[in-house]
């Protein structure tokens, strides 16, 4: 017996009726990098087989569109696509074998999305649900990846790794599919925190500039540590931190690991600008991953369903991100944490959104819609998430006499989420699933109080929040002026208005931000199908975008759309808008308890 043939005996199922060894193959030649090819082997007791392209639940990219060549060279096999995303196999029981390739997009203009994949002479993102497919009814199969590679690229993944440097074990398909593959001239640091290893791994450009990577990877311990801290615990015993140059500064959270840009020339002026955006993706292993939302499915090449509790999963998450990283020392945009929470009551004042759609509306079309779900309205669950969890910080404080905290219930929701120990491939137990009601109750475990009312009002339904009601609490209120948005300086023009290129026709979909803006008010609504600015064509976001940056103050346009009753034609003339400052002012009364929990609460 092989090597190879050793470790899939090892790791076999322990009833191969129900669940059939899968070995995968990933095929990269370094003299076509348009895409690469995947090698698929079952061994199987039934004669029909069904494999299928996961729908990430965040990032649908609907990768099914690039697979090409689907074939079986099974004696017998034959090969139907029975879904855009499923094909089927009809074969002999046995070994059956199914290749096909995946042929990567036009690369798009700008920077990168970090979590697509892509390809270079120096490496590249491969693997995870972009590549790899898995067999519909074997989900829980465990399964070996063999990566055949150019020989100068090393390799970093949340895959399991084995003996061979080059295969590695999947505990299940959605393990596989949820730990996508950097390879190429890697640079690489490991570190130990809370028991369990921790690499940082950069994939720099040709070009990259240098940079202090002894601060880079000390910003990112600091971080790791204070999250882990939190929480007592991590959900995984080895973690990956994928850094890409030559990717905008998004990422993506995994179960074990993150794909995140990072420009060279970013971490040259700065060696902890990635920072925030790495401290938001990781807190995602605890607060997504493991405390997860009711509706996450475990893999299913079918789009996620709305999730109520998104307010939740990001908004919490954007709450620690800034805190952690104040815990660490690390310098953030806000030089306080109350200039942070004045930035973000003006930001909720300024947009009516929030009194018109409760946290839950706008977490269910926050993902897999299309832009305009909320009609001429733009809310972000991040902001309504963060200011909820604020407030709900403060009620627990208060009511604790600040003996507990939000950390109590975010370290309870994990303990409830993930009792059992962590195992290899960052696969937590199966325990509770969140909805408002599971945060709620742990909430009111806490704290012994009643938060029904506050999340009937902000959760559940639409009231705007009452700030000083709650900042009152630690002896604070809002002092809030309207004034002419300035920008540079200078008054700002009212932009409140974008476009989206529609998958579905391909034409360019207006989104109005907010209907008291110049465009809302000349009668244009979002999904309008626009078809030109002044007489002239506008067929891109990009060709938009320009035409509204070259706006200035006093500017006539005339916008031409299109809507199912017929053509409208509007004019609007340019014109600056208002928008809130905050500011947080003590009560001339406050208590010494409060000032005590205003320290604590806002450093």
């Amino acid at each position: 017996m092989n090597a190879l043939a050793l470790i899939l005996a090892l790791f076999a199922p322990a009833h191969p009726a129900l669940k059939p060894s899968i070995q995968y193959t990933l095929r990269v030649d370094s003299a076509d990098l348009s895409g690469w090819t995947v090698e698929i082997r079952l061994r199987t007791t039934s004669e029909t087989i069904r494999l299928a392209m996961a729908a990430h639940p965040e990032y649908d990219d609907r990768y099914w569109r690039y697979v090409r060549d689907f074939a079986s060279e099974t004696p017998g096999a034959s090969v139907t696509r029975v879904d855009s995303a499923v094909w089927q196999i009809v074969a002999p029981v046995g070994v059956v074998t199914v290749r096909y390739r995946i042929a990567l997009p036009p690369a798009e203009p700008g920077l990168r999305a970090a979590w697509r994949p892509f390809l270079t002479p120096t490496g590249g993102l491969i693997g995870g649900p972009h590549g790899f497919m898995y067999a519909i009814g074997a989900e829980d199969s465990s399964v070996l990846v063999t990566l055949e590679l150019p020989p100068s690229w090393a390799i970093a993944t949340g895959l399991t790794p084995t003996r061979d440097p080059h295969t590695f074990i999947a505990a299940n398909a959605a393990a596989l599919v949820d730990s996508p593959i950097l390879a190429g001239l890697l640079r690489r640091w490991s570190f130990v925190e809370g028991a369990a290893t921790h690499h940082v791994v950069y994939w720099p450009l040709p070009d990259a500039k240098p940079f202090d990577t002894v601060a880079f990877v000390s910003g990112i311990r600091t971080m790791v540590h204070q999250t882990i801290a939190l929480f007592g615990r991590a959900p995984y015993r080895d973690y990956t931190f994928q850094f890409e140059d030559g990717a905008f500064g998004g990422g993506l959270e995994h179960r074990n690991s993150v794909t995140l840009g990072a420009s060279s020339a970013d971490l040259a002026r700065d060696a902890r600008a990635v920072i925030p955006e790495t401290a938001h993706e990781f807190f995602h292993t605890w607060n997504l991953l493991a405390i997860k939302p009711i509706e996450y499915h475990e893999i299913d090449y079918r789009t996620q369903p709305p999730v109520a509790s998104l307010w939740f999963s990001e908004g919490l998450t954007m709450f620690y991100a800034d805190l952690l990283q104040r815990r660490a020392g690390i310098p953030v945009r806000d030089s306080t944490r109350t200039a942070h929470l004045e930035r973000l009551i003006g930001s909720y004042l300024a947009n009516p959104a929030y009194g018109r759609f409760s946290a839950e509306s706008i977490s269910r079309v926050a993902y897999n819609v299309d832009p305009g779900e909320l009609g001429d309205y733009s809310a972000s669950t991040h902001l309504q998430g963060e200011l909820i969890g604020t407030m709900l910080d403060l009620m627990i404080r208060d009511v604790t006499h600040g003996q507990r905290s939000m950390d109590d219930v975010m370290r309870l929701l994990f303990n409830q989420a993930s009792p059992r120990s962590p195992s290899p491939e960052g696969r937590g137990g199966q325990g509770v699933r969140i909805d408002a009601r599971v945060i709620e109750q742990a909430v009111e475990s806490v704290c012994g109080c009643d938060v029904t009312p506050f999340f009937d009002a902000h959760v559940r339904h639409a009231a705007m929040i009452d700030f000083d009601r709650y900042l009152g609490l630690m002896g604070m209120t809002t002092r809030v002026t309207w004034g002419p948005a300035m920008y540079n300086g200078e008054p700002e023009r009212d932009l409140r208005m974008w476009g989206f290129e529609s998958a579905r026709d391909s034409s360019l979909r207006l989104v109005v931000n907010n209907p008291a803006s110049i465009w809302g008010k000349a009668g244009l609504h979002s999904r309008d199908r626009l078809h030109g600015i002044n007489g002239a064509p506008v067929r891109s976001w990009p060709e938009l975008r320009a035409k509204l940056q070259a706006l200035r103050l006093g500017d006539t346009v005339r916008v031409q759309v299109q809507r199912p009753a017929g053509p409208f034609e509007t004019t609007v003339v340019v014109a600056r808008f208002e928008r809130p400052t905050v500011r947080l002012e003590r009560l001339p009364n406050a208590t010494v308890a409060q000032r005590r929990l205003a320290e604590a609460a806002t450093f």
